[in-house]
């Protein structure tokens, strides 16, 4: 075999395993369904684990998983995906299965359609440290000094 013919195998190796690395395993899946968000209107109310409620910060309310949990949510669609963790709890939804804050679904790139087909996998604690130290989304900064401006049209 020539040196090309062994690159090409030996390259289309570490693809197919580097492949099989970004597919979770059933076993890391802990749900799957549909994502929604929620956003300013909930600003400054108390979440089920007692933290108050921020539109910007990387959290999520789920049915049942442990408050406290970091959860990666990738879109199904486009692969993107964002770390959160669970600080409040919803009512189960039929196919949704989680409701991410304002925050992350701009960084989801979900804000315009409203929902997306989501899986839940568990977030390493590196991951988790990676939110903290991670920028506010463009889209949710205020412009010239006002927060949303929707409410500055009363």
């Amino acid at each position: 075999m020539t040196r090309t013919g062994l690159l090409l195998l030996a390259s289309a190796a570490l693809l197919s395993t580097a492949a099989r690395a970004a597919v979770p395993s059933p076993s890391d899946v802990l749900d799957q369904g549909e994502a929604s968000w929620y956003g300013p209107r909930h600003a400054g109310h108390r979440t089920t684990s007692g933290a108050i409620f921020d539109p910007r910060r990387m959290t999520a309310a789920h049915p049942s998983l442990p408050l406290g949990t970091w959860v990666r949510v990738t879109d199904d669609r486009t692969g993107r995906s964002v770390v959160v963790q669970v600080n409040d709890r919803e009512p189960e939804h039929g196919v949704r299965c989680i409701d991410l804050s304002e925050g992350a679904a701009a960084r989801l790139g979900m804000i315009g359609r409203g929902v997306a087909e989501v899986t839940l996998t568990r977030a390493s604690p590196a991951e988790a440290e990676e939110v903290a130290e991670a920028p506010e989304p463009a889209a949710l900064r205020a412009p010239h000094g006002r927060r949303h401006k929707h409410r500055a049209r009363r």
